[in-house]
Formats: structure tokens, sequence, C-alpha cells
């Protein structure tokens, strides 16, 4: 059976990765993003791909994409709530409320929004997986960046809680921790940190390097073969998993 697929943020980074992964396995799939540019560019590159500009922080616009891919589909397999920001960078007494409520809206609301219809629907079908994207931020403490740190922390939490309401209904849930993943995204984090410690970006990302065992960033590919494993009959058991992508993270503040 065609896998139906939703991703969210599935226009740039990680989420296109996903996204290009599951089309290159002859899923259907659907993605959302704010960023409408990257919406038209995805589209035009799979045009059989449902895509669609909508903010996941905004109820009605979440409401009226998955209303509308509903009716497409009926329902999903594989929904990767994937959405997330870094938020600023700063000691705790520096920071901005509304760039904290910012961060922990894309991130956790976000999150639930969906994650709520991705459980109606899977109740229904009896089956699914649903991955959240966390970080290994969501599993220790990550200094200078509380807002993001709180958020990844909520999305672990959300996700051994929906493994628990939802496993009796057939659906799995992991959450998926990414260490420091090679990209645009990363060289904002990085360049954001440099200003907030008053060090160089080359300093920094030689710091990332040096709290993992492995001495290396990862690619969005490594995510996506961890998310690909989970969706298929080998991953068929998995659920309630804080699961690491990082080459073992040892400490975020070396």
């Amino acid at each position: 059976m065609t896998k139906r697929v939703l991703v969210s943020a599935g226009a740039a980074g990680i989420g296109r990765v996903i996204a290009e992964r599951f089309l290159s396995e002859g899923a259907q799939v659907a993605i959302c993003d704010a960023d409408a540019d990257a919406v038209l560019s995805f589209s035009e590159q799979h045009p059989n791909a449902f895509a669609v500009v909508a903010d996941v922080t905004s109820e009605s616009e979440m409401v009226d994409f998955l209303a509308e891919l509903e009716t497409r589909w009926g329902g999903a397999d594989v929904v990767c709530a994937n959405a997330g920001t870094g938020g600023p960078a700063g000691a705790i007494e520096t920071l901005d409320y509304g760039d904290w409520q910012s961060c922990v809206a894309t991130n956790v609301h976000g999150a639930f929004l969906t994650c709520r219809w991705a459980a109606r629907v899977m109740k229904a079908q009896g089956s699914g997986l649903i991955t959240l994207t966390s970080s290994t931020a969501g599993i220790m403490g990550y200094p200078m960046r509380s807002p993001y740190a709180a958020a990844k922390w909520a999305i672990v939490g959300l996700t051994k809680t929906l493994a628990m309401e939802l496993g009796p209904h057939g659906i799995r849930v992991n959450a998926i921790c990414p260490g420091a993943v090679e990209g645009p995204r990363m060289d904002r984090v990085v360049a954001s940190e440099a200003a907030a410690r008053g060090l160089s970006e080359e300093e920094v990302r030689a710091l990332y390097v040096d709290g993992v065992s492995m001495k290396t960033w990862v690619t969005a590919e490594d995510v996506t073969n961890m998310i690909s494993f989970l969706a298929s009959d080998a991953g068929r058991k998995i659920s309630g998993q804080i699961l690491a992508i990082d080459g073992h993270t040892e400490t975020l503040a070396p």
C-alpha cells in the first residue's frame, strides 16, 4: 500500500530531505511551510506532492491545510511534526519575552496542532507513525539557548505521553533528536551563538565538534535515514523512544 506522508516545515532543510526521501520511495507526500518561496521551489520540483503555505503556529492555517489533506487522503500513515526554530541566543536575563514566545510557539505549539490532527485520523484507521523533531538540546542542558532547550524538552515529554495515549490504537510515536546538522539553519545558529558568546564562528564550530564523541557533525540524510527506518516494517515495534542522531553528544557546553 502506498504510504501517505505529511511533513511540516517540509519545503527546506531537514524537512525537505525527509519529504524527498519518501517521494523517492513512491509515497504520497504533503508538506506545509511558512516560507512561500520555499514552497514554490518545492512544488516546481515535485509537482505530484501536495504543498501548501501554512504557519504551524496559526491554528486557522493548520486547520485549513489539514482539512484539505484529509479530504484528499482520508488519513495519513506517517506524520513528521518537524517544524522548529532555533530561537534567540544569550543569557536568560538578556532575552526578549517575544522571542521566547516565538521559539516555543513554533517548536511546541506547532507540534501540538499537527499531532492533534494526526491522533484523530490515525485512531480512526487503527495505525500510524508520528515523529516529532526534538534535538540533543531536548535531552541535556544548552547554555545561552534556554528557549530552544525548554521547547525541545517539551517535545520529549509530548512524545512520551502520546506514545502512551496512542499505543493502544496501533499508533507509534517517537522523538528524533538531531545533533548539529550541516546546513544554512545551523550556519545561522552558529552566527547567533558566536555573537552572544563573544567568539568567532570558527571557534563555535570547533566547540560543537569537541563536544561529540565521533568528532563530527551530522547531515539531514542521517536524520532521514532514521525516520525511513521507523516507517519501515523493521521499525514496527519502536515507540516512545528518544532517538539521538548525533555521533553521541557528550556536552553542549564544552
